[in-house]
């Protein structure tokens, strides 16, 4: 299945997708992970929870699953997923590279990531992500690129992914950061032989961070799939963190926020794939509902007061701690 398949699927739950940030690793910076994930958090505790939403996503529509090298496990737990599914076989898959997982599966280490987006380190988790998904690896992303990232002016990395790209894996690239837009712009400027590298970019859009809306429809417009990652603000715009305006919607159209706030999302011309996090099947369900929520041009206006300016979002996205 490919990502144009998959972005004008006529089934409106498969413009959904489901994130492994949020189970694949013990800590993370989601709201609720306290509530959210047992006690325990032990490899197996944490694989189960995996398939646990993995099986409910693919039965409700969901075909495309996301992982990253930095999600502690996420690949691997995907991977032995996808050998006990061989039904599965129109999942598509993606994963990052340019992160690595440091905290070795501790809630509390100092640094649980260290990036490097060089040739060295994208050769080197290649072989990893290769060694645990094989061919079903569908689409590899540079992670969080930034406007100064290397990755963004390596001819030498982009002879490698073309490379990559022309034994047909699908290249692509995420952001992070207030200058998501300047980043968006400058990857789509890399090219190879003529060629543009990147067919798809994932970057974090959501009812408090929309500065990355105009550079994404021009993304959008030049032929890339746009994948929407963090559409919840690390749970900041699900309950009980949510504001009160986002409330105010939920309780009017009689839908979670997080719905509520998804659909905002898949509101958007240029959205190709809207991400889940979800960390349980419940809040998975609910996720799923948000193609059926009906928002009118009164709550949509509500709704945009919420939007913040980018430096303060990602400011307080920064100080966010690894539950």
């Amino acid at each position: 299945m490919s990502f144009d398949r998959l972005a004008s699927a006529t089934t409106p739950t498969c413009h959904v997708g489901l994130g492994l940030a949020a189970v694949g690793r013990p800590a993370y910076i989601n709201l609720g992970r306290e509530r959210d994930l047992p006690a325990d958090r032990t490899v197996e505790a944490l694989r189960d929870r995996t398939h646990e939403l993995l099986d409910a996503a693919y039965a409700q529509g969901v075909r495309y699953f996301d992982a990253a090298r930095s999600y502690g496990r996420s690949e691997e737990f995907l991977a032995d997923w996808l050998r006990t599914r061989p039904d599965a076989d129109d999942v598509v898959t993606g994963s990052k590279w340019g992160y690595t997982y440091t905290a070795g599966w501790s809630t509390d280490a100092e640094q649980h990531e260290v990036k490097d987006h060089s040739l060295a380190a994208y050769e080197r988790q290649r072989a990893e992500t290769a060694e645990l998904l094989g061919d079903r690896l569908d689409l590899y992303q540079i992670h969080s690129v930034t406007p100064d990232s290397p990755a963004l002016t390596d001819r030498k990395l982009h002879a490698r992914l073309a490379e990559a790209a022309a034994q047909g894996l699908t290249i692509g690239f995420s952001t992070s950061g207030p200058a998501q837009a300047d980043a968006i712009r400058a990857a789509l400027e890399v090219t190879v032989d003529g060629e543009r590298l990147f067919r798809t970019v994932q970057s974090t859009y959501n009812a408090l961070e929309t500065s990355a809306e105009p550079a994404l429809a021009e993304a959008h417009d030049a032929g890339l799939t746009v994948i929407v990652k963090e559409g919840m603000a690390n749970g900041r715009l699900a309950e009980p963190h949510a504001p009160e305006p986002l409330k105010a919607v939920a309780r009017e159209t009689g839908h979670g926020c997080d719905a509520v706030a998804l659909a905002l999302i898949l509101r958007r011309p240029w959205a190709g794939v809207v991400l889940s996090g979800a960390a349980t099947p419940g809040q998975l369900v609910s996720n799923l509902h948000a193609p059926a929520v009906d928002l009118d041009e009164e709550q949509l206006a509500r709704l945009e007061t919420l939007a913040e300016d980018p430096r303060t979002y990602w400011q307080r996205r920064a100080q966010l701690p690894w539950h």
